[in-house]
């Protein structure tokens, strides 16, 4: 095989709905400051017994249902999350646990927001050099165990889900060379720092570094990816803030994509945001089977990675 592609994809996110009204009376804020600032109107959050492996294999089920293959047949997961709270064992050994998986190698993958390309990256060169030929590719959070509920800078921005993707071997490769990279200068940006850390951010410096960079990364995904932004059929960024999403996919000239904006029901689910909002899509069927997609994430680190795929 020379390559690699995605087949299906699932998530799961929380039963309970937390909305800006809600918020309002927890700090001082109000939904039309949220709104107005970072697009978000509501988020999912986890019961306090809700374990990040359990959020991603609810999502990894999904998405091996709907490959239609045995769950047997996996002989990789690859977990990308920055808030899994034990050291050992992995999250992606604790779902493949779960699964009942055999012997499959079993990863975690830790650059926060751009986890999810990461991880599916890491899991397409395994495929490409025959270490792997079925992989789960899981991105999941729970950010809300490293809130600060009185900050009203972060806590209106995140959101708690998992997003899995099924990825198998090809003679015609649908996942395109990956882009990454950091920048390590503003690597403390966005932290989560100690022991009994909390999610903090540098907004502003990340907000600038974002609008003015990202439009050049983007580009250079869509070139190694084999296609000129007006053949892009879907746009899947990190959900951080709509006001980055937006002018973005603007500024890339996708003028014939459908953009995923999922931020405003999820919020900021790092790792999980581009598998959760991918599999919307996907679900909906929003993105004609087939159609180039660019997935592309960025935050913690202050990391990136994007790919061009097909649309399952």
């Amino acid at each position: 095989m020379t390559g690699s592609k995605v087949v299906a994809l699932g998530h799961y996110q929380p039963e309970r709905v937390l909305t800006n009204a809600e918020l309002s009376t927890m700090v001082e804020t109000n939904d039309e400051w949220i709104q107005s600032r970072v697009g978000i109107r509501e988020r999912r959050i986890a019961a306090p017994d809700e374990q990040v492996d359990e959020m991603a294999w609810r999502a990894a089920e999904k998405a091996v249902a709907n490959a239609g293959l045995d769950v047997a047949e996996i002989d990789m997961v690859v977990v990308a999350t920055c808030t899994a709270i034990d050291r050992s064992p992995n999250i992606a050994a604790r779902v493949a646990a779960r699964l009942g998986l055999a012997h499959p190698a079993a990863l975690d993958v830790n650059t926060a927001c751009s986890g999810f390309s990461h991880a599916l990256a890491t899991a397409d060169h395994a495929i490409r050099a025959g270490a792997a030929s079925k992989a789960l590719v899981i991105g999941v959070e729970k950010l809300s165990d490293f809130t600060d509920w009185t900050d009203r800078t972060t806590c209106v921005l995140i959101g708690d889900g998992a997003g899995a993707a099924v990825v198998v071997a090809t003679d015609e490769p649908e996942i395109g060379p990956v882009v990454w990279g950091s920048v390590p200068e503003m690597s403390d940006a966005v932290r989560i720092e100690g022991r009994d850390g909390k999610f903090a951010q540098e907004g502003q410096s990340v907000f600038r570094w974002t609008t003015t960079q990202l439009p050049v990364i983007a580009r250079q995904v869509c070139e190694k990816g084999g296609v000129t932004p007006e053949e892009l059929g879907g746009v899947v960024l990190h959900q951080a803030n709509l006001r980055i999403i937006e002018p973005l996919a603007k500024r890339l000239g996708a003028v014939n994509a459908v953009v995923a904006r999922d931020v405003i029901e999820s919020g900021n689910t790092s790792a999980a945001s581009i598998p959760i909002a991918l599999s919307k899509l996907v679900e909906k069927r929003e993105v004609p089977v087939g159609a180039p997609v660019l997935l592309f994430g960025f935050g913690g680190g202050l990391s990136y990675a994007g790919q061009i795929i097909r649309c399952p």
